[in-house]
């Protein structure tokens, strides 16, 4: 069965069907939701106010939220706090016994997990509203039409609440939808962008301050970078592992073969994420304070493309990456719990020497992953200074579109298989990014 013939077996079955028709309908009330400004905001100076505030903290937030903070609406804070609640509790897993418990006593653990992320989306997302109401009113008199202690607590109230509405809509997609609900959101805001960087991009084709032949290079370049992020992002290395027969009554267990999969990018786009919100700060405090000499030269240093800001860049991603990868994934764990099951790898003795063997091969796997990964950031403000591309092709935003798409398709290849179906792939299957 060719390609379209699988898109068609999408709606023949019942199920699927109706999970695919309710994403659609989440993620349209989520982008109407987008149109309705917040109460008390001159929406016209906060563009103003953004359009100087390009390559700051604020832009990032705005990537995220789909474009809401920079337009004002009641989903300005987006999906935003509840990933940064989501990252801080993982982390505490790796340092905090109390959550590493919680995280191994399986479904009744990890439903705990998720209620005290929830009531820490609440507070961030207060905490983050009220800062950006106090901000908004001491960057410019002309944004807040009437500021005082009513403005900043009816923007707390409209911006947390719309944050909670946001996640309860991922939350609904990820239980009776396809795909992974909070990441989708992100994903439709980022697409909902490439129409009008086409549309520009073709008048600039129009009006002939671009070549056409420039145009084509640029698009075959893009095609190659999305098929490296899709090399990147599937890879894996498979350490073996063969499990002992055990004799139990008459019944024989084990003696099976299966393998680990250490992926080559294990930490996806977080170490993206956490170097940019650190490299930003500097071109943040420069916005701040214009008139010091001190911050405005910071600010230039740590701008693209500077050397300065593409190598220190780089380098934070790399090391970001090993450490969210050392983070989430525990060798040691790893070989105690092969060993409690007679696992073992072939050639390797269980225990310690198989956790350093497998601690080798993931610092060998993880450095292209995260080589990768700079050069994937660095990439838009290179393509726009070196090419003068008249949009912002690579980074964060890149590898959440393809990564999610892969999760999306693979959940949708599972439930065409599942009824006898064929799958997108005639050769083999969408392999799982999880």
């Amino acid at each position: 069965m060719n390609i379209a013939g699988s898109y068609q077996s999408m709606f023949r079955i019942p199920e699927l069907k109706r999970r695919l028709l309710f994403t659609g309908m989440i993620l349209l009330v989520y982008r109407l939701g987008g149109h309705f400004p917040t109460p008390g905001i001159n929406r016209a100076a906060l563009a103003d106010l953004f359009a100087q505030q390009s390559g700051s903290l604020m832009s990032l937030y705005d990537m995220f939220s789909g474009g809401n903070l920079s337009q004002a609406t009641i989903f300005a804070l987006g999906i935003m706090p509840y990933i940064s609640a989501s990252i801080i509790f993982q982390l505490l897993q790796a340092v905090v016994p109390y959550f590493e418990k919680l995280a191994k006593e399986g479904e009744a653990g990890r439903k705990k997990i998720t209620q005290y992320t929830r009531f820490a989306t609440v507070g961030l997302a207060m905490v983050q509203s009220f800062g950006m109401a106090a901000g908004l009113e001491s960057a410019s008199s002309n944004i807040v039409i009437s500021p005082g202690i009513g403005f900043k607590l009816m923007t707390m109230i409209t911006l947390t609440a719309g944050t909670i509405f946001v996640m309860w809509l991922g939350e609904q997609i990820t239980e009776r939808g396809i795909g992974n609900g909070i990441s989708l959101i992100i994903f439709i805001g980022i697409v909902a962008r490439y129409p009008t960087d086409m549309l520009n991009t073709g008048q600039l084709l129009v009006s002939g301050d671009m070549h056409i032949v420039k145009a084509v290079f640029i698009g075959l370049f893009m095609l190659g970078v999305i098929g490296g992020i899709i090399a990147i992002t599937q890879g894996q290395r498979k350490i073996p592992v063969q499990y002992a027969k055990k004799i139990v009554g008459r019944r024989v267990f084990g003696g099976a073969s299966t393998f680990i999969p250490l992926k080559v990018n294990t930490a996806g786009v977080i170490p993206i994420i956490f170097a940019q919100s650190i490299i930003m700060f500097p071109a943040t405090l420069g916005g701040m304070f214009p008139e010091n000499q001190f911050f405005i030269t910071l600010s230039m240093l740590f701008r693209p493309p500077h050397p300065v800001y593409v190598l220190v860049y780089s380098a934070m991603i790399i090391l970001f990456a090993y450490f969210y990868t050392a983070v989430i994934m525990n060798p040691v764990d790893l070989a105690d719990n092969m060993k409690k099951q007679s696992g073992f790898i072939p050639g390797v003795r269980p225990g310690k020497k198989t956790a350093e063997y497998i601690d080798r091969v993931l610092t060998r796997v993880t450095l292209p992953g995260a080589v990768f990964l700079a050069v994937i950031a660095v990439l838009p403000d290179m393509m726009i200074a070196l090419l003068n591309v008249p949009f912002r092709f690579g980074g964060t935003g890149l590898l959440i579109v393809v990564g999610v798409a892969l999760d999306t398709l693979q959940q949708i290849e599972s439930h065409l298989v599942m009824r006898h179906y064929d799958g997108f792939m005639t050769k083999g299957r969408l392999r799982a990014r999880r």
